[in-house]
């Protein structure tokens, strides 16, 4: 766009420019959710989901290719787009201001030329014979005339310097597409010329220095396909670790990390891994989607998802209390979060449930029980809780085919309350609508202090670990702790709030998928 006169400013129809961009715009909007259907056909291929061989293989590196292409077209267009954006509001600016001085200088008889030059008529001579009252007159008519041609020569040259301003930005829109063969001599004919100009990209990126779930997603998000995969299989540690990246991310991390532990038996983390894949083998024999969405097999920490937490409606996170092991007892915290999601599905048949057997932590063990007596271990794994909470959330918003929130249940028993004590008392507000509060040995924080719109709480009359109150002033049970109770049975022991023998689980599943009506 280059600059005109300030009549030909004054003229602008800038509505039609920014017509222009609000279309550009809407096409830059939908190139995400266009990639991210590509890359989701192209990571099934990959997995051998719907088609194998080698043409499979061809076909997910074509389309692996094609996603670092679009990768880079979004960011060019995007760059462009803000530069479009400053180009069309510095033309409003520089149009409304020209109309301004050129209105001004004919309701005052200035003349302005298309430089914004105001013309200085020759001065006039006071009537002969004036009174002093005419010569006022005529002194302050002068001073009048001088003030409005100060005014439009001000008006003139903001308007041509925001004409100015907007061409720069108008070029500035061409330069940066570039990159992509968007401006220039030479525009790209067809996929091959425009893969071409923009290359490959880098091989390999650093991790994001900003780790906050937000931020993690946003990065995630930016990467084109090929360097995903690149980071993933160098360092999988690191990228199935981080809270904001979508769980199939996370799962496919995590599982070459998988691998890699248990290719050496007498390796820390051994049991740990070794329970992780017999689940996920138990599963996928089944037909039944699994994700490996948490894996620290060094630290015994897994967590699996029964169900797809990026596509899930509702969603439940189990966590365990003191006397599990994830080596020994993954399988039977699985067994548990699946009945969970059964009591949801038959409560909500339609619903899309997705539940976790949660081992973020360690929960006090074997010859480690006695630290049940302390919450340190709570303390840690309410970090971790929080820090996945977050991650699933931010990981979802930022999806560009399902922006949608889902529902976020935290299932917790026993020493596991603990953790979600903690959790709450870590930075930011606990990313879960409800709590379910299942044999509490007492909380610090009452039903409000945790964060969410709704906490639930199961205490059975025989279980005595709920009169304990140990890990704070607050038993669930009590009235002034404040949340709704869920339905025990009568002799109902400390480990049988899962069992299906009472109606606690049935309770559960109705709070997963907000169906429950407290009697």
């Amino acid at each position: 766009m280059s600059a005109p006169g300030l009549t030909g400013v004054a003229a602008w129809d800038t509505s039609l420019l920014d017509g222009a961009v609000y279309t550009l715009e809407a096409v830059a909007e939908r190139l995400p959710r266009w990639r991210a259907r590509v890359e989701g056909v192209a990571r099934s291929l990959a997995d051998a989901r719907c088609w194998y061989g080698d043409a499979a293989q061809q076909a997910a590196r074509v389309l692996a290719e094609v996603s670092a292409v679009t990768t880079a077209v979004t960011v060019a267009l995007d760059s462009s787009l803000d530069r479009l954006w400053d180009a069309a509001r510095q033309a409003r600016t520089a149009q409304e201001l020209a109309a301004q001085a050129l209105a001004e200088a004919a309701a005052n008889g200035v003349t302005v030329d298309e430089a914004g030059g105001v013309g200085t008529p020759a001065p006039l001579a006071p009537p002969a014979g004036a009174t002093p009252q005419a010569l006022a007159d005529h002194a302050a008519a002068a001073a009048e005339w001088a003030a409005a041609a100060e005014r439009v020569a001000a008006l003139a040259a903001d308007a041509l310097h925001a004409a100015a301003q907007a061409a720069l930005h108008a070029a500035g829109s061409a330069e940066v597409l570039g990159a992509v063969g968007g401006s220039g001599a030479v525009v790209p004919a067809d996929f091959a010329g425009l893969q071409a100009v923009v290359g490959a990209g880098p091989s390999t990126v650093p991790l994001p220095a900003d780790r906050s779930p937000g931020a993690v997603a946003a990065w995630w998000a930016g990467l084109p396909e090929p360097a995903r995969d690149t980071l993933t299989t160098l360092d999988p540690r690191s990228i199935g670790a981080l809270d904001g990246l979508p769980a199939w991310a996370r799962d496919r991390a995590n599982r070459l990390l998988l691998d890699r532990t248990l290719a050496d038996p007498s390796g820390t983390g051994y049991a740990t891994a070794r329970a992780a894949a017999a689940e996920l083998a138990t599963e996928e024999a089944a037909g039944r989607p699994a994700q490996l969405w948490v894996l620290d097999p060094q630290q015994g920490q897994v967590a699996v998802s029964y169900g797809d937490l990026d596509t899930a409606e509702d969603v439940a996170v189990l966590v365990p209390g003191m006397g599990n092991d994830p080596a020994e007892d993954l399988d039977d915290l699985g067994d548990r979060a699946q009945s969970v999601a059964d009591a949801a599905s038959a409560a909500a048949p339609a619903a899309a449930v997705a539940t976790v057997a949660w081992f973020g932590y360690r929960p006090p063990s074997g010859a480690q029980s006695w630290r049940v007596l302390l919450r340190g271990r709570a303390e840690e794994g309410g970090v971790a809780l929080a820090g996945d909470l977050a991650g699933l959330a931010a990981a979802r918003a930022a999806d560009p085919l399902r922006p949608d929130d889902p529902r976020v249940t935290v299932v917790a028993h026993s020493y596991g309350t603990v953790v979600v004590d903690e959790a709450a008392d870590a930075p930011g507000r606990l990313a879960a609508d409800a709590v379910v509060l299942n044999g509490s040995p007492g909380m610090e924080n009452d039903a409000a202090g945790l964060e969410v719109a709704e906490v639930y709480e199961a205490s059975s009359p025989a279980d005595l670990v709920t009169s304990w109150d140990h890990h704070g002033q607050y038993p669930t049970w009590r009235d002034d702790f404040g949340a709704v109770e869920l339905p025990t049975g009568s002799w109902m022991m400390h480990s049988e709030y899962y069992d299906d023998g009472f109606p606690t689980r049935a309770a559960m599943g109705e709070v997963v998928v907000d169906t429950y009506e407290p009697a």
